[in-house]
């Protein structure tokens, strides 16, 4: 396959990664890059090391308003900002230019970009759907990618099928870590069995030094904890984010999280949604892994046998790795799919990623 163009909507901690990996792959040409501010675009290829370069030390704290739509409709209500003022962030680079309308202009421009990665917030369910159909109906027959966590909006994609089928886009939802990576993972454990009892997927991370490129992700996990939901955790101050963060020492445990691999796995015949669970471990104040990321998988064989197949990521793999990869390596297979006309929503357990 030759070399393929994409572009990162969103230039947060996984949308600064994403850039940031793709230069270790082979094929991979980004082409286009933005966020509340501004966009850079250059259809021969980015300069990825000055974009990332203008745009370090600008992660601000988190504001009550779309940090990456910036249009005039905002249809995400809070969320990490990536800058200090209107001329930090992306727009700070040689290669950028400012606008208020960032999403449109990539639409504007995506006729001539194989891919885009949507790196974008997760706090309102329909904003990555509506995002969708911004491209499908501008005309836009390529791939689009994003690395969600929350298992509604899989339905409000699902829903948006024949759309993307009509418009001749390939659309792979939850292709980060978990869902992703895991989900894929635990769809090949169980292959062992003719009938799976469960799946538990448990995850660590460590993520001090990429904590202010991260804050919207911590935000979106709080929303699983007792007591909060995705609309309170949306309100919340970086003061009573930070309260939380203190409240826990630093390490906070997830435990039945909405994680989209559930209803990934049940869409794949792969089990139930109900025995899916999803949990993990955040630690803010060290980049040592709390604990080991981990996926069982229990069924039963052919010939009767109860087993459980194990997957294990190795701790000294970092948060970018394990969800910017696989989110590039499913982009790359999606491209392959896309171009011989497989078009529709898929999800981790569908397709393995390219490399």
């Amino acid at each position: 396959m030759d070399d393929l163009t994409f572009a990162v909507l969103g230039t947060g901690g996984i949308g600064r990664r994403t850039l940031e990996v793709s230069e270790h792959k082979d094929g991979l040409t980004p082409v286009a890059a933005c966020d509340r501010n501004g966009i850079a675009v250059d259809h021969d290829g980015l300069d990825v090391d000055e974009l990332l370069t203008a745009t370090e030390g600008n992660v601000a704290s988190e504001h009550r308003e779309n940090a990456t739509t910036g249009d005039d409709t905002r249809t995400d209500g809070g969320t990490a900002v990536k800058q200090h003022g209107e001329g930090a962030g992306v727009v700070a680079s040689a290669q950028a230019r400012p606008t208020e309308t960032p999403i449109q202009d990539v639409v504007d421009e995506s006729a001539e970009i194989d891919a885009v990665l949507l790196a974008l917030p997760n706090l309102t369910h329909d904003f990555i759907p509506q995002t969708a159909e911004r491209f499908a109906e501008a005309g836009y027959e390529g791939v689009l990618v994003d690395v969600l966590k929350r298992s509604r909006v899989i339905g409000m994609l699902d829903e948006r099928a024949d759309l993307f089928e009509e418009s001749g886009i390939t659309f792979v939802c939850g292709a980060g870590a978990t869902p992703g990576f895991l989900t894929g993972a635990a769809a090949l454990a169980a292959q062992s069995f003719v009938e799976v009892d469960e799946v538990e997927i448990w995850w660590g991370v460590g993520l001090k030094s990429g904590y202010e490129d991260n804050r919207g992700t911590v935000r979106e996990d709080i929303a699983h904890l007792d007591g909060y939901d995705i609309e309170s955790a949306r309100e919340l101050s970086d003061e009573e984010i930070e309260a939380i963060v203190d409240e826990h020492d630093g390490v906070i445990e997830f435990e039945d999280m909405e994680h989209a691999d559930d209803v990934l796995l049940e869409r794949a015949g792969i089990c139930d949604a109900a025995d899916v669970t999803v949990g993990g471990v955040l630690d803010v104040r060290s980049d040592e892994k709390p604990t080991t990321t981990t996926v069982r998988v229990t069924g039963r064989t052919f010939d009767g046998e109860r087993g459980t197949n194990t997957f294990q990521l190795d701790d000294a793999t970092s948060m970018a790795a394990n969800v910017n990869g696989p989110a590039l390596g499913y982009l790359k297979t999606a491209v392959r799919m896309n171009r011989v006309g497989d078009y529709g929503v898929f999800g981790p357990a569908d397709l393995l990623p390219g490399f």
